[in-house]
C-alpha cells in the first residue's frame, strides 16, 4: 500500500525555556530564522557561557515548568522541584533582566549560578542550520515506545520534544521530508513553505526519563536495533551513516516567515530539490 502523500498536524508543542517542560498551542506564527514564535525562546546557561540542559546536567529533569499566556508566547513561568514549592516568575520582567528572584531560584536547585538569556526573535534553536521547528508523526511515536517497556506515547513524546507531530500517516512517514545531503525536500504547512533538511541526529536525552533523569538501560542499543528493523523503503538517503536518528530537522524560507500556521492544517509534500537552490547549504 503506498503511503499518503499528505498528512495533518495534530500537535504544536513549544519549549518556552529551552530544555524544560513543553506547552501545547493551536496556532503559531514563524519568526526570523524560521523558528516558531515563543519556542525556546529563553535558555538556562552556567557561568561559562554554556548550556545548562539535560543532557549536560541531570537535575534539568526534575523540574517541573507550567507556562501561562494568551499566545504562542508565553508570559509567565511557575517552576517547582520534588525539594522545591511552586513559584511564579513573569518572564517579561527577566527580558528586561530583572532576574534576581528566578536566578535565586535556579541557583538553589542547581548548586552553582545559572542565568535565563532571552532572545525574541529565532530563540536558541537546537539545529542553528535548520532552524526550524522539527516534526515526527503520532505514529512513530507510538511505535518506538513500544520498544521499551514502561514507556507510554505521551512519555516518549517528552523525551524527544518535537515541534510539530503529524496525524493520519503511518510510523515514520515523517521521513518523506528529507531526502539525501546534496537535496531539500519541499514541503508546506497550511499557507508556509517549509524545507525538509535532515533526520536529526539524538543525544542521550531520549534514554532518560523526564521525571527523574534515570537512564533505559541499553536504550541506543535497542533503539538502533529496532530503528534499522522497521526502516520503511523511503527512509535514508545518505543520512544513516548510524539509526541513531528519528524526527526531521526543517529549515523556513525567509518569504515564509511571519506565516502562521495552526492545528488541523495540512502537510503536503512537494518535490526534491539541490540543496544548492535553497538557503540550506548542502552538508
Amino acid at each position: 500500500m503506498h503511503p499518503p502523500e499528505s498528512a495533518t498536524v495534530e500537535h504544536i508543542l513549544m519549549y518556552p525555556i529551552k530544555s524544560l517542560d513543553e506547552r501545547s498551542v493551536e496556532r503559531v506564527e514563524i519568526v526570523t530564522n524560521g523558528g516558531l514564535a515563543g519556542d525556546r525562546e529563553y535558555a538556562l546557561f552556567d557561568g561559562d557561557g554554556d548550556y545548562v540542559n539535560g543532557k549536560n546536567d541531570r537535575q534539568v529533569h526534575p523540574i517541573r515548568a507550567a507556562y501561562d499566556g494568551e499566545t504562542a508566547r508565553a508570559e509567565a513561568v511557575t517552576l517547582s522541584t520534588p525539594e522545591q514549592e511552586p513559584r511564579r516568575f513573569e518572564l517579561g520582567a527577566v527580558a528586561n533582566d530583572e532576574t534576581a528572584a528566578l536566578t535565586d531560584w535556579l541557583r538553589a536547585w542547581f548548586g552553582y549560578p545559572v542565568t535565563l538569556d532571552h532572545n525574541h526573535e529565532g530563540g536558541f534553536p537546537d539545529d542553528t542550520t535548520a532552524s526550524g521547528p522539527t516534526i515526527i508523526s503520532e505514529a512513530t511515536i507510538e511505535t518506538v515506545a513500544g520498544w521499551f517497556d514502561g514507556v507510554d506515547p505521551a512519555g516518549m513524546r517528552r523525551r524527544l520534544r518535537p515541534n510539530i507531530v503529524l496525524g493520519g500517516v503511518p510510523p515514520f512517514w515523517e521521513d518523506h521530508l528529507f531526502a539525501d545531503r546534496e537535496s531539500r525536500v519541499r514541503f508546506t504547512i497550511g499557507d508556509a513553505d517549509f524545507l525538509g533538511v535532515n533526520p536529526c541526529q539524538r543525544c542521550v536525552v531520549p534514554s532518560r526519563d523526564p521525571d527523574t533523569g534515570n537512564e533505559i538501560e541499553d536504550f541506543n542499543k535497542t533503539f538502533i536495533a529496532q530503528r534499522r528493523a522497521t526502516m520503511p523503503d523511503w527512509s535514508g538517503g545518505d543520512w544513516f551513516n548510524h539509526d541513531f536518528r528519528l524526527m526531521v530537522n526543517t529549515a523556513v524560507p525567509e518569504a515564509s516567515w511571519g506565516e502562521t500556521i495552526a492545528v488541523g492544517d495540512e502537510l503536503t509534500v512537494d518535490k526534491t530539490v539541490p540543496a544548492d537552490e535553497t538557503s540550506v547549504p548542502a552538508e
